[in-house]
């Protein structure tokens, strides 16, 4: 490794519940855990908020302010973080959320995670809109080099804000080993009385927002219920983001009060718990930077249908169900088919942890010390 100091702004990394606990927090997390394993000589200064309380061996600075709060983030971010970088002498800063400094004086390299606010604006507030579009767009411009967590990501970069190919990395996100299926029939059945679950049911989990289509998969269930006389349940795990009201009105105007369980946010370390319990897991997103969700519970073995958008097949290749986000009956067909084909069910649930291992948080680590080294060589 190139002995220069590298800062990585960790300030999203999660402490408890809320949106800061999904896909991007987990990023960071396992990208600082594993770099530890797979640069352990390089020289890092890893940036937190005052209530982070992760125990890393690099250089830690943690910020005074509350950084907790999006608009004190911001102002710390753009400009605060440059004096810290030119104080702590960084060579190259990472941002791993689509955002950099502006006055950044260092290389930088960005990870950008998605681009929903360009693909789906109606699903943010004006506010968040205009503060990605602007700091995003520019970001993308003045960065050394980006690191987009799927091809599809990659391809939203050109399209969007016409960044050259040669400018991206593509480097997956992992999948950690406590997702796998677990054999123990009585931890199962513990959890299943502790949290007070049906027998069957079908599981989604991440925020509860129009993004997700839940209003399509909620009809389809209907559909399905109605065709099927089925006895599986709904469960719809995430805490509410924004715009959430239409899902809670839909439940009810589709006579679904009874039948649909919403246990709010779930705790990581639960997860595994809650896949290996389920008989499906859907996920009928219209748009992913990359999806951890659908890739968790083919680890854990359980049967997964997604929808074809996006990234979301790169990340379930042949090992689960894709269907169209748009077509609520196509949904309801699908679930009708795996709920009751025996058969299916266990191919998928073989086909899922197979896949499942073809994704590494190791290699993601390596391969981002690949770009940094690239970069501070000059020929990235």
């Amino acid at each position: 490794m190139i002995a220069r100091r590298i800062g990585i702004n960790a300030h999203l990394l999660a402490q408890g519940k809320g949106y800061r606990s999904a896909g991007v927090s987990r990023y960071i997390y396992n990208l600082l855990i594993h770099l530890c394993n797979e640069d352990p000589e390089g020289d890092y200064t890893v940036f937190l908020n005052s209530r982070c309380a992760l125990s890393l061996s690099y250089r830690q600075k943690r910020s005074a302010l509350p950084t907790y709060n999006p608009w004190v983030r911001i102002f710390w971010e753009q400009f605060l973080l440059p004096c810290e970088v030119l104080k702590e002498s960084i060579a190259l800063l990472h941002s791993p959320v689509n955002v950099q400094p502006l006055l950044l004086r260092c290389k930088g390299v960005v990870t950008v995670t998605d681009l929903s606010f360009m693909v789906f604006p109606e699903s943010f507030r004006v506010t968040q809109r205009v503060y990605q579009r602007f700091f995003t767009g520019m970001s993308v411009r003045r960065a050394s080099h980006l690191i987009a967590i799927s091809a599809s990501t990659a391809q939203d970069l050109g399209k969007f804000f016409a960044v050259p190919a040669t400018k991206i990395s593509v480097i997956f996100p992992g999948v950690d080993t406590a997702y796998h299926p677990i054999r123990d029939a009585s931890v199962l059945s513990d959890f299943r009385r502790r949290h007070h679950l049906p027998e069957r049911f079908i599981l989604f989990v991440g925020t509860l927002e129009p993004r997700k289509n839940l209003l399509t998969l909620l009809r389809a269930y209907a559909q399905f219920k109605r065709q099927t006389k089925t006895d599986y349940k709904l469960v719809l795990a995430g805490s509410p983001g924004w715009l959430y009201q239409p899902i809670f009105a839909a439940i009810e105007e589709l006579g679904l009060r009874d039948e649909v369980l919403l246990p709010g946010f779930i705790a990581e370390d639960e997860l595994p718990l809650w896949y290996n319990t389920a008989d499906v897991f859907v996920y009928p997103s219209l748009y992913e930077g990359f999806g951890l969700p659908p890739l968790e519970a083919m680890a854990c073995g359980t049967p997964v249908i997604v929808s074809n958008a996006s990234s979301l097949p790169e990340v379930v290749g042949d090992a689960a169900l894709l269907v169209d986000p748009y077509k609520p009956e196509e949904w309801a067909a699908t679930l009708s088919q795996v709920c009751n084909d025996r058969q299916l069910k266990d191919d998928l649930a073989a086909r899922g942890p197979e896949r499942a291992r073809t994704f590494s948080w190791s290699r993601m680590a390596q391969e981002t010390v690949q770009v940094y080294q690239a970069v501070l060589a000059g020929g990235a």
